[in-house]
């Protein structure tokens, strides 16, 4: 019974490492509000102004608020969703 307690708590704390933030390179706000997020793997996700994570196509072009244009590369919703909503799930 204690080895099944300490896996499960193994569990949760690598959980919460693996929700890090400091997994997101750089960001960057866009034209319509919304916030592209880089990951060190290079991958991107995008965040709406209202603060959830949303699908774009990879390959699609994105504006920055600067008028840089950043081609879409990967589509990482989940691994966003799971990183803005840490707090709320209380994992």
């Amino acid at each position: 019974m204690n080895n099944k307690l300490a896996v499960a708590a193994l569990v949760v704390s690598l959980s919460a490492i693996a929700a890090d933030r400091s997994d997101i390179l750089k960001s960057y706000a866009l034209n319509d509000g919304s916030t592209v997020h880089v990951f060190k793997d290079g991958k991107m996700a995008v965040e709406n102004p209202f603060g959830r994570a949303v699908s774009v196509k990879e390959g699609q072009v994105l504006e920055a608020k600067d008028g840089t244009r950043i081609t879409m590369k990967g589509n990482e919703v989940a691994r966003l969703d799971h990183l803005l909503n840490v707090d709320r799930r209380g994992h």
